[in-house]
């Protein structure tokens, strides 16, 4: 399904190489979010240039259109994405709790309102993998149930019973399937641990995940401040996913706790707002500075957007609302986040790594 290799340590920080059915992935690995099937602005030639190693698909938003068996039918996510790499899919679960008007959550499942024409959709861990099986990503997620940030302890409580639950009925509908996806290559399952806050609820998912033995692992329910070392409580001889973490520091602050894997439409989203990811922080093009900036979005970057276009350019586009001026940007951040990433696993080989994150952050005013 998956081999997980750590290569070097540094602390709790580890250089390792993912291998799937579609390549071996270098880790820390940034994913960018591909959630209608693309990365939206760049064709996947683009993004191979920027030295993207694994994206992420949306199995909520591709589950509601174009639907999971017109997926499997055009040749699964690879042939409709036009991308020969590792593919990861989320199990939708995320989605079903932030974006659904009207949901109904029991222990079967969980039945909600499609965003796209309001009919009633059902989401059980079976129906789940069983999308993410016609998918046909190299990597799937557990269904689980995500609580609010808000939520009361008895509320998070139940989502960990809940999601483990689903766990298991994930592991055992993933075996069912016989672990094939839909174009013959093998499929590696992961399980979600939730518990918000709480360090003991968090332990508590983990103890029960982990029980499963499943290929690898995520962290759920953190995005950032929540403190890093006492979100990983995986094993360590597996993967560990920090699922919607894209800012730079803090995916420093995970890789020194012992995350490998990250995602998150910072890169993206914020290009497609004029904003660029540099090694001394944000740069907003829009800004009038820019006017006649003759330099490119970042000296010594190799992307496509700094070898051939101005900042003064890519300003003109934005403000003329032309296509191509986020997608100059989207292709420069994705570039900067996999530079990035790298230089983080020769730190880490070189066993410099607590040294250099101090810079970087110093650097990222």
């Amino acid at each position: 399904m998956v081999e997980f290799t750590v290569q070097q340590t540094c602390g709790k920080a580890r250089a390792s190489v993912l291998r799937t059915a579609h390549g071996e992935v270098a880790t820390p690995v940034f994913m960018p979010c591909g959630t209608a099937g693309t990365v939206k602005g760049v064709t996947s030639a683009q993004l191979r240039e920027t030295g993207v190693q694994m994206v992420l698909a949306n199995a909520y938003h591709l589950m509601l259109r174009p639907g999971a068996e017109v997926v499997a039918a055009l040749g699964g996510l690879h042939r409709m994405m036009a991308w020969d790499g590792p593919i990861l899919t989320d199990s939708g679960g995320y989605q079903v709790f932030s974006l659904a008007q009207r949901r109904t959550v029991c222990d079967d499942g969980v039945t909600f309102q499609s965003h796209i024409d309001g009919a009633a959709v059902e989401l059980t861990p079976e129906i789940c993998i069983d999308v993410q099986v016609r998918l046909g990503a190299d990597i799937i997620m557990q269904l689980d149930e995500c609580p609010p940030g808000d939520a009361s302890r008895q509320d998070v409580a139940a989502a960990v019973r809940r999601s483990a639950d689903w766990a298991a009925r994930c592991r055992k509908a993933w075996e069912d399937f016989g672990r094939l996806a839909h174009s013959g290559h093998p499929q590696a399952l992961f399980g979600i641990q939730q518990g918000g806050v709480h360090a003991d609820l968090r332990a508590e998912s983990a103890k029960r995940i982990v029980a499963l033995d499943l290929p690898g692992y995520a962290i759920g329910g953190l995005s950032v401040g929540e403190g890093h070392d006492r979100m990983v409580q995986l094993p360590a001889d597996r993967p560990r996913y920090l699922m919607g973490v894209g800012e730079p520091r803090d995916i420093l602050a995970a890789v020194a706790s012992g995350v490998d894997m990250f995602d998150c439409v910072l890169p993206t989203r914020n290009a497609r707002n004029a904003q660029a990811f540099t090694w001394t922080g944000r740069l907003r093009l829009r800004n009038a500075a820019f006017t006649r900036d003759c330099g490119p979005i970042e000296d010594g970057c190799p992307c496509y957007a700094c070898r051939n276009f101005p900042r003064a350019a890519i300003r003109h586009y934005f403000l003329s609302e032309e296509m191509l001026g986020p997608t100059l940007v989207t292709i420069h951040n994705l570039t900067f986040f996999a530079r990035f990433t790298a230089a983080i696993r020769q730190a880490i080989a070189a066993g410099d790594l607590p040294r250099r994150a101090e810079q970087w952050s110093a650097g990222m005013v």
